[in-house]
């Protein structure tokens, strides 16, 4: 008879464990969750409290048979499911299914993976929290109620198949409002003045601010060219003075250890994954990895996270390691991070960090993937600089007046780079700008007046880490729904990816206006906002889940039933186009269908033509001379093929131009990049690119 059972979530983690643990523990995987709601019915019943009905998920019937063999057969039991609130509600599901009181101490959490943590955790198992179950039954009961109410409203109005979600829609909506307003942007026209400068053969600019009135200075903004020439003939260009020179020195802190939300946002940023790469590779460095020379270990603690904390150990082994390996002036004297936010109901685990900073990147790469170093690299990088000192900048601020107009000219230079010795982001990084030594009552050199027209540019569309940011700012979803609710709302086609920007398909607004018309009290925001306060506060013990479930239900109830009654009274109208159909002679009209939008005539049934819509570039292709076409791909992504596939298989994923490389003549192509436009020949061997700016 074995003494021992654990059971983990992901076998990956049971191998590692098992490791750790020795013959006396037989660890086993449940594979995640075993037990869920029905798929084919609601699965709640809603007069009797809002019962839930659990069934074993399709398919794990041979999973839970061999867990509840292997727990006949065993002492003692320890339920060891991921830390967070989804882990809590497996290990409860688990508890029920093999019969373990509620009370009981079974409950083994791992913030690491290594044997240490391992072994230390194993010696303080607790009982199942069930505030902490609660709070995730709650979520998934409030999501199966808007899923499986609303979705037949959808079915019934737009299209069969379709299916609404209670954040989800929130992100959807937060898309389709942003691109509302960059369609309703106006731009508008304003000037900047340049003042090209100089002195011992040093070139400076300094920028025109505004005039001097009544002894101090009045910004003016310009808003045209005839205020330009009206300042510009009022500059005396024979007579820029220095008036003052102002030097200090800055400090640029070190930023934190990553939550879930800022390593995903990073990760986009500096390594171009998705959330769902970011999150499945990081799965796997917190599960294990078998490093050589040391056998499998997790490197970076468990990852579905909103704390900055970490432990007092780790940071004393990261303040030993920059003392030993840069110096005492980078060490920071051992800082820990505290959370700013006022909830911090979830602060139950460490920021994400490597679990021991010995393991350099560089020294276990050849042990790991190329995406699991990058991501790992980030990782380490961003914990063992957080540790470090400041960044340390000399300053620069100059004013200079000329007949009463003031320019101003400022500067920074690097004079101790700190935690930017390993950890520089440069989207916040600071540019030197070297200004000459300027003495006050000093005569300047002017070696040009350079005005500049500009106009206001519209909101940028989300990409993946903005709407993350966006999304925790505002309070709508936790560490652990960032990922999926991207995932969802790619896979249901209401957005898509154009050049790493979120952009709402037509399906996706057709959708996003029906559910503000019906449900927009409860699919917003500030509303979705208080009920994941609701939910935080029910693993707190301050609700009941059944309450909040209540107070939802009501108000959600009302606005169905008006929805209910009214929805098939409510028109969409097809938007006519000029094509004419060219059986019957009818303009034609747009119809949506289950690879986006088409071509249809609107005497259906009597007249059943349909097109597809295709959208050509004026560009010929490369290879035939046919015309290029924008097309999507299944997962709605953007590329560019030929018009004459599949007789002609060129394709894309850069939008093709009509110039010819300079050195082979050969096809190019145009990339939206963070320098501007990169222009570049397909042909690798060639490699001729150049960057121009937008």
């Amino acid at each position: 008879m074995q003494k021992n059972l654990v059971i983990v979530e992901s076998p990956a983690k049971a191998k590692t464990i098992g490791k750790f643990l020795g013959k006396n523990y037989k660890v086993k995987a449940s594979v995640g969750h075993v037990r869920d709601l029905p798929k084919s019915t609601l699965g709640i019943d809603i007069k009797n409290n809002y019962k839930p009905k659990y069934i074993t998920i399709r398919g794990k019937g041979p999973v839970v048979k061999e867990l509840k063999d292997e727990a006949k057969k065993s002492n003692k039991i320890f339920l060891a499911t991921d830390p967070d609130r989804e882990g809590e509600a497996i290990s409860w599901h688990l508890a029920h299914i093999l019969k373990i009181p509620e009370d009981e101490l079974v409950r083994v959490e791992f913030n690491e993976i290594t044997k240490n943590a391992v072994l230390n955790a194993m010696k303080k198992p607790r009982a199942i929290d069930k505030n902490l179950v609660d709070a995730q039954q709650a979520r998934r009961i409030l999501d199966r109620l808007v899923g499986y109410k609303i979705s037949p409203l959808l079915w019934r109005k737009i299209r069969k198949g379709l299916s609404a979600g209670r954040v989800q829609s929130v992100a959807v909506k937060l898309i389709c409002d942003r691109e509302k307003e960059i369609e309703a942007f106006i731009p508008e026209e304003y000037w900047t003045i340049k003042a090209l400068l100089e002195k011992n053969d040093i070139p400076f600019e300094a920028n025109f601010y505004g005039i001097i009135e009544d002894g101090k200075d009045k910004k003016i903004e310009i808003s045209n060219k005839e205020e330009v020439d009206k300042i510009i003939k009022n500059i005396d260009e024979d007579n820029f003075i220095v008036d003052s020179v102002r030097k200090s020195t800055r400090k640029k802190n070190p930023y934190a250890p990553f939550t879930t939300s800022t390593l995903q946002q990073e990760s986009s940023k500096k390594l171009g994954f998705s959330t769902k790469k970011t999150m499945m590779i990081a799965q796997q460095l917190y599960e294990g990895i078998d490093i050589k020379g040391e056998g499998t270990v997790g490197l970076i603690t468990y990852i579905r996270t909103d704390s900055t904390r970490v432990s007092d150990e780790a940071v004393e082994q990261a303040k030993n390691f920059i003392i030993n390996n840069y110096g005492k002036e980078y060490n920071n004297g051992g800082k820990n991070y505290i959370n700013k936010s006022k909830k911090e109901a979830q602060d139950a685990h460490e920021g994400i960090r490597p679990t021991s900073v010995l393991r350099k990147p560089e020294e276990i790469k050849s042990s790991l993937t190329l995406d699991q170093y990058k991501l790992y690299d980030l990782i380490w990088r961003r914990f063992i600089s957080s540790q470090m000192a400041p960044a340390k900048y000399d300053t620069i601020s100059v004013r200079i007046i000329s007949n009463g107009n003031v320019f101003r000219a400022s500067g920074s230079k690097l004079n101790f780079d700190g935690f930017l010795k390993i950890y520089n982001n440069q989207d916040n990084d600071e540019n030197d700008l070297e200004i000459p030594k300027l003495v006050e009552g000093e005569k300047l050199k002017v070696n040009k007046i350079e005005p500049n027209q500009h106009f206001t540019q519209p909101p940028s569309r989300y990409t993946e880490a903005s709407l993350i940011k966006t999304m925790e700012e505002l309070g709508i979803g936790r560490p652990s729904t960032y990922a999926p609710i991207i995932s969802t709302i790619l896979n249901r086609e209401y957005v898509i990816l154009n050049n790493k920007s979120f952009e709402p398909t037509e399906l996706g607004i057709l959708v996003n206006d029906l559910l503000e018309k019906y449900f927009g009290e409860i699919i917003n925001e500030e509303f979705t906002a208080e009920l994941e306060e609701k939910l935080d506060e029910i693993a707190e013990g301050k609700y009941k889940w059944q309450a909040v479930v209540d107070d939802f239900y009501k108000d959600f109830e009302v606005l169905l039933k008006k929805a209910e009654e009214e929805i098939d009274e409510m028109e969409i109208q097809d938007e006519v186009t000029d094509e004419i159909c060219e059986k019957c002679g009818r303009n034609m009209v747009i119809k949506y269908g289950r690879y986006g939008k088409f071509l249809a005539c609107p005497g259906y049934p009597d007249c059943k033509n349909t097109k597809a819509i295709v959208d050509e570039l004026d560009i010929p292709c490369p290879l035939c001379g046919g015309n290029i076409i924008r097309r999507r791909s299944k997962k709605g992504r953007i590329f560019y093929g030929c018009s004459n596939f599949p007789n002609c298989n060129f394709s894309s994923w850069n939008e093709p131009i009509k110039e010819k490389c300079p050195q082979c003549n050969g096809i190019m192509v145009k990339k939206k990049t963070k320098n501007g436009i990169k222009i570049q020949c397909i042909n690798k061997e060639c490699g001729y690119k150049r960057f121009e700016k937008e």
